[in-house]
C-alpha cells in the first residue's frame, strides 16, 4: 500500500506521461491486461486512457485492471488513469517510495 505522501509523488510524475494504453469497446480483456503488465513491467508507473465507447468508467477500469496486474491505482481523472507496480529488480521510483 502506497501513503499519501507516496501517491502525491507518483501524481506529480505521471503529469508529464503520455497515455500509453487505451481501454475501448472490448473493455477489461486478456490482451489488455497482458500489455497493461508488460508496461508496468518495463516503466512502473504508466498512464491509461477509456475511451468513450467503453463499457466501463475509468473508475471502474482502473480498480479492474490494478486487480488483474497487481498494481495500485494512484490517480482517476477525466477518462484518464495512471497505475503503479514497484519492480524491485529495475525500482525506477524508489526514490519517491522513502
Amino acid at each position: 500500500m502506497l501513503t499519501s505522501k507516496q501517491r502525491a509523488s507518483l501524481r506529480a510524475c505521471a503529469n508529464k506521461m503520455e497515455t500509453i494504453i487505451q481501454v475501448g469497446k472490448d473493455g477489461i480483456n486478456d490482451n489488455l491486461i497482458a500489455q497493461t503488465d508488460s508496461a508496468l513491467e518495463a516503466r512502473e508507473l504508466i498512464k491509461l486512457r477509456v475511451l468513450e465507447t467503453a463499457p466501463l468508467s475509468s473508475r471502474e477500469a482502473a480498480f479492474e485492471l490494478a486487480e488483474a496486474t497487481n498494481s495500485e491505482s494512484v490517480q482517476i481523472i477525466g477518462a484518464r488513469f495512471v497505475l503503479f507496480r514497484r519492480n524491485k529488480d529495475k525500482a525506477k521510483y524508489d526514490y519517491l517510495l522513502k
